[in-house]
C-alpha cells in the first residue's frame, strides 16, 4: 500500500509517483497505470480546489483491483462525496470521467473509495 498526504497541486505529480511505480514494478497493465493515474488526480484535485485542504491519499493492489481511497482530514464529512451530478450541470465531469473508469465508487462522506478492475495478462 503507498500513502501520502497532498496540500498543493504543484506536488501532485512527484507525491503520485511511488503509487505509478509501485503499479508498474507488479505488472500492471498500461492502460490501468494510467486510469488510475487519471483517477487519482481527478479525486486529490477536486479536495484541493473544492475544499481547500490536504488530500489523504491511499492506493494498494490485489490479484483483481487497484483500490483507491482519497479523503480529506479535518472536513466536516458531509461535504465529500461521490455523487454524480446532473447530466447538463456544469461542473463535474471529472466524476463522470471516474465511474466510466472505476468498477465500483463508494463514499462515507469522509472519504471516496474506487476499484478499477485489472485488466490482467494484457499488456
Amino acid at each position: 500500500m503507498i500513502t501520502f498526504r497532498v496540500d498543493d497541486l504543484k506536488k501532485l505529480n512527484e507525491c503520485l509517483k511511488p503509487f505509478l511505480d509501485y503499479l508498474r514494478s507488479a505488472d500492471v497493465n498500461d492502460d490501468d497505470v494510467f486510469d488510475s493515474r487519471l483517477v487519482s488526480c481527478e479525486l486529490i484535485t477536486n479536495v484541493i480546489r473544492h475544499l481547500g485542504e490536504e488530500a489523504e491519499f491511499k492506493g494498494t493492489l490485489n490479484a483483481d483491483d487497484i483500490v483507491i481511497t482519497v479523503s480529506s482530514p479535518g472536513t466536516d464529512c458531509n461535504k465529500l462525496n461521490a455523487c454524480l451530478p446532473d447530466v447538463f450541470a456544469e461542473g463535474g465531469r471529472g466524476l463522470y470521467i471516474i465511474k466510466a473508469i472505476c468498477s465500483g465508487i463508494s463514499s462515507d462522506g469522509c472519504s471516496v473509495k474506487v476499484s478499477i478492475k485489472r485488466h490482467n495478462g494484457e499488456k
